[in-house]
């Protein structure tokens, strides 16, 4: 028999005990990591259990009438271990969409883990999202490089190192966040009039909750930083969640040096080093110049998806 309840406070030692043994959870669910901004997000998390043992998790908030997994996370989905089944997932989201259309919603926003993130295949969500009749509403292009079957830099990338490196620029500071974030909110600032996701304030706690899986890397010259890239590291995945560069470490080739240290010491033996998104417009629109930068590196296509589920029919 299965049966879904809502997550409270009281759970979280058994949810994040249940995150650790997962084949597709990541520290992002995490309790601590997803409630840093519980004042933004109206937490509606389900904890589904299996002849009263639990079976898997739902990271989720409510907004408006739609039930989102989950508004302030990269994903979400359904967390699973290794006893999860095809057929009980399907039987999971039918009784999920009966238990959201009682509690009042209208539609189901759904954006599951990317596979490059599970440690076992996972992907049994998919399957019943499909059979349910979910359709994709957003799809966006991360370029990823696969440890197994790298590809050859483009020689503008090679440039840029052989530019740095004469020019004096180090590697790997590593504790600059003031000085990066300044960086960073420039660029931003600078280009699309926006600010960054994460204040300064919240990544340099949310970095001291978790100091092995977000870690800051910098390029500096003259003992100032000019470039950085902060890494969310997980078993699978080195995870690029900000890459910036002052106008002085984009003419040096700083983030060419960054990256080449990146990949070829620190996360070496990471199976794919993700260098992010390269879209607008929920996936509808490329940013071309980006992108080339990113397929530069070798990156490759990797899709972020987000479903929706009508249900009110």
């Amino acid at each position: 028999m299965i049966t879904l309840r809502r997550y409270t406070p009281a759970d979280k030692d058994c949810w994040d005990n249940f995150v650790k043994r997962s084949k597709n959870g990541t520290f992002l669910l995490n309790r601590d990591y997803m409630d840093y901004h519980s004042d933004r997000f109206t937490d509606f998390s389900l904890m589904i259990y299996r002849d009263e043992r639990l079976y898997a998790l739902l990271p989720a908030c409510s907004r408006d009438e739609e039930w989102v997994s989950h508004a302030g996370l990269t994903y979400g989905g359904m967390v699973a271990d290794d006893k999860c089944t095809a057929a009980e997932t399907l039987e999971i989201f039918s009784l999920l969409r009966t238990f959201l259309t009682e509690s009042g919603f209208r539609r189901m926003v759904y954006s599951p883990t990317p596979y490059i993130y599970h440690t076992l295949p996972s992907e049994e969500d998919l399957y019943a999202l499909f059979r349910e009749g979910a359709t994709l509403s957003t799809r966006k292009i991360a370029s990823v490089v696969c440890r197994e079957n790298r590809l050859k830099w483009r020689n503008i990338r090679k440039s840029g190192i052989r530019k740095a490196k004469r020019l004096g620029i180090t590697v790997d500071g590593g504790d600059d966040f003031p000085g990066f974030w300044k960086v960073l909110e420039d660029n931003l600032k600078g280009k699309y009039g926006a600010a960054p996701v994460h204040t300064l304030g919240e990544i340099m706690r949310l970095h001291s909750q978790f100091p092995e899986n977000i870690r800051l890397h910098t390029a500096s010259l003259n003992g100032i930083t000019v470039a950085g890239v902060l890494v969310y590291a997980t078993p699978e995945v080195a995870h690029c969640q900000y890459i910036s560069a002052s106008e002085v470490g984009k003419r040096d080739g700083a983030l060419d040096l960054l990256f080449h240290h990146l990949l070829d010491d620190v996360y070496k033996d990471v199976r794919y080093f993700d260098f992010g998104t390269s879209n607008e417009d929920e996936g509808r629109y490329l940013n071309e110049s980006l992108i080339y930068q990113k397929e530069g590196f070798g990156g490759r296509a990797v899709c972020y998806d987000t479903y929706t589920l009508s249900l009110a029919d």
